[in-house]
């Protein structure tokens, strides 16, 4: 059975972070039980970050998908708790606990830092949350828009995401107009996984700067195939963009955010050019309110799979380059 990749995120081994001085001394960070609120934690610097690959093909919880670093496929993944650590500053960091469980029943513990956590610094934890671990992961994998985003309305009017309602029609690539089924807004600290990504004015032909939460899926149409894809639809991650100049991860402060569903997961259009709406999930599910009436959609999650951008292949070139000479289906360069 296969296992698309949806989600993709920089983990380490829970062993990485231990207690440096506390009444766990030497022990690695565990589940609730296992840590105690004082315990000062440090992470070891040998430590190597690996990208686990995440698929949600409509089963209760989702599991790790095709391609991952991290684990293997099939193994169901279960965000376990959230740990609250304080560096000496008083800046706080957020770790979600991840627990990957294989066919035999054996389990490991990855870490999710949801900021920056560094090396030679004390972490003291402060406290752990468990029931609220799943919707703090919903938080960081939602596909948003950033406040002052423009998105087209069907009659081709262009407004700002804070200023849309329920039952406004935006305007669709493949199925035309469709009325907003429901709209979240958040205040979220944009740092680590929540950081947005900023494209440039005129970047991938922008109308305007677009920014976009890191795992938001941009639509790409092909003139000439410049990945060497044998398609001309793609799909790419607004994080796998960055490039330092006409692509950036924008760190520090808060943003106001806005998750867009629809009766199904649709491309609409943000500053001119094409986007995914929110693709419900089971993990998304944690964000819609229960009566909405919206099931998991695991075909829509395939199809997006099978078109989007393998992040491991794509080279050492600027990929907004490639793509920009794909669209316009400018020649090759030697």
């Amino acid at each position: 059975m296969p296992h698309p990749v949806l989600f993709r995120f920089d983990t380490l081994p829970a062993r990485a972070l231990f207690v440096q001085t506390g009444a766990n001394e030497g022990d690695t960070i565990g589940l609730e039980e296992a840590v105690v609120p004082g315990d000062v934690y440090r992470l070891a610097a040998r430590e190597r970050i690996a990208r686990l690959a995440i698929s949600d093909t409509g089963r209760e919880q989702p599991c790790v998908a095709d391609g991952s670093e991290v684990g293997h496929p099939g193994d169901v993944l279960t965000i376990a708790a959230c740990h609250l650590l304080m560096a000496p500053a008083g800046d706080l960091v957020e770790v979600l606990v991840l627990v990957l469980t294989d066919a035999d029943g054996s389990s490991a513990l990855h870490l999710l830092p949801l900021s920056r956590l560094l090396p030679n610094v004390e972490y003291e934890l402060v406290g752990t949350e468990t029931e609220d671990a799943p919707q703090r992961f919903a938080d960081i994998a939602s596909v948003s828009f950033l406040a002052g985003t423009h998105l087209t309305l069907a009659n081709g009017r262009q407004i700002p995401v804070e200023d849309l309602r329920i039952g406004d029609r935006l305007l669709t690539r493949d199925n035309g107009p469709r009325p907003i089924r429901w709209i979240a807004h958040q205040t979220r600290r944009a740092t680590g996984a929540a950081a947005p990504i900023r494209l440039i004015a005129g970047t991938l032909n922008t109308a305007r700067d677009l920014r976009l939460s890191p795992q938001h899926r941009l639509f790409i149409w092909q003139r000439r195939d410049e990945l060497g894809t044998g398609r001309a639809d793609l799909m790419v991650k607004a994080d796998l963009l960055v490039n330092g100049t006409t692509v950036l991860r924008e760190e520090g402060g808060f943003v106001d955010s806005y998750q867009i569903v629809f009766d199904s997961h649709e491309i609409i259009y943000a500053e001119g050019i094409a986007v995914e709406s929110m693709l419900v999930t089971g993990q998304m599910r944690a964000l819609l309110p229960k009566d909405l009436g919206l099931s998991n959609d695991p075909d829509a999650q395939a199809d997006a799979a099978e078109i989007e951008i393998d992040e491991t292949k794509t080279g050492s070139d600027d990929i907004v380059d490639r793509l920009t000479r794909a669209s316009r289906g400018d020649p090759a360069r030697d």
